[in-house]
């Protein structure tokens, strides 16, 4: 099975938060933060979203930084991939 998004949407895979910081601490489980970059792994069409052209500026395997708020957690086959918009992709990491 996989994810086809429709629209303006995109299908990202969070990428692993950091065990240790860069001194040398090891976070332990609780106190970490949910990282937000991600790898782009599906893109929607675009075309006309709520009557305006939507031009998708993203692409498969692209990393990039989202919304802390944004998108629908979704589990399927045990991976987890986050479902936003676009518009909550706020970067693209080169």
């Amino acid at each position: 099975m996989k994810l086809v998004p429709l629209g303006d949407r995109v299908v990202l895979k969070q990428l692993v938060a950091e065990e240790t910081t860069k001194s040398g601490i090891v976070l332990p489980g609780q106190n970490k933060e949910k990282p937000q970059q991600a790898e782009v792994v599906a893109v929607g069409p675009g075309g006309v979203v709520d009557g305006k052209e939507v031009k998708m500026e993203v692409k498969v395997g692209d990393q990039v930084i989202y919304s802390k708020y944004a998108g629908t957690d979704v589990k399927l086959d045990e991976d987890e991939y986050i479902v936003v918009r676009q518009s909550d992709i706020l970067a693209v990491i080169e």
